[in-house]
This record gives C-alpha cells, structure tokens and sequence, in this order.
C-alpha cells in the first residue's frame, strides 16, 4: 500500500470519537522502542457514551462486530490525541479482542473481525493484519468489547 494512513482515513471518511480518559491507573498508550502499546480501549460513541450490550443475549453477532469496529476508531482517535502522528505507525504486531457474550457464543473472532478490517483499510493488508486472540468474558461496564493492540513505528 503506498498510501499514508493519513490518506486512507480522509478517502475511508473517517471520524473518530473523543478518546476516553482512563478508567484506573494506567497509560493510555507506551511508547517502549519503536513499539507503541495501546491500552485495553471500548467502543465510544461519537457522544462520549460506551456502546454496550452482550452477544448472543442482546446483541447479534453482526451488532458486536460494529462495536468491534468503533473500538478501533476509537484507538486510533487514542493514538492521535496521546501520541500525534499517526503516519508513524508503521504496523499492526498484536491485537488481543475481548468480547462480552454468553457462554454458548462461539463467534468472537467473527466480532473482532470489526476491528481487523478497519486496520487493513488503513495500513493495507500486509501492515494492518498482525497476530490476534480473540475470547468472551466479561467486560467493565457492559461495554460490548474490549481490545488492546500494540503496533511498531516507523
């Protein structure tokens, strides 16, 4: 892909919601090297509100891969607001997808698919798909997933 990210997000017409402040004792993200580490992010509405909901309870599978996908716009409206240039990230290394669902759900991978393809529209597939793990628990507040990421930079 020979396009900035930064391009692919104005052709993708992208909007980010606010990146949320932390909910205990930790960073948002950690540069260590030329690794930027994002911290475990939900899925936040464009109003500041967390998406919340279970799947297979109140929520489709098809319902929790968008929250899938808002969760990665919002870690990128994290990385743009706590570390700037986004064009630095050069790409995906590891994803870890929580998703809040009953015990008989069995699709997770399927929800944090949400999130995957929205980092291959953006660093291309060679650079936007790393290693992943994607399980079901429970998550704080509700919220319907959960993903941390760690990314290498330029």
């Amino acid at each position: 892909m020979d396009k900035l990210p930064s391009e692919r997000i104005k052709e993708l017409n992208l909007e980010f919601p606010p990146a949320p402040k932390p909910a205990g004792v930790y960073r948002p993200i950690l540069v260590v090297d030329n690794f930027l580490y994002v911290s475990g992010q939900a899925p936040i509405n464009f109003d500041g509100s967390k998406m919340q909901g279970r799947a297979g309870d109140n929520l489709t599978m098809e319902e929790a891969k968008v929250a899938a996908r808002q969760v990665g716009l919002t870690m990128l409206s994290t990385i743009l607001t706590h570390y700037g240039d986004i064009d630095k990230v050069k790409r995906v290394v590891k994803v870890f997808g929580m998703v809040n669902c009953t015990p008989d759900f069995t699709k997770q991978p399927l929800v944090i698919n949400g999130f995957s393809e929205l980092m291959a529209d953006i660093f291309g597939n060679e650079n936007g798909i790393g290693v992943r793990s994607a399980v079901g628990m429970m998550l704080p507040d509700g919220i319907t997933v959960e993903i941390e990421a760690m990314f290498e930079l330029h």
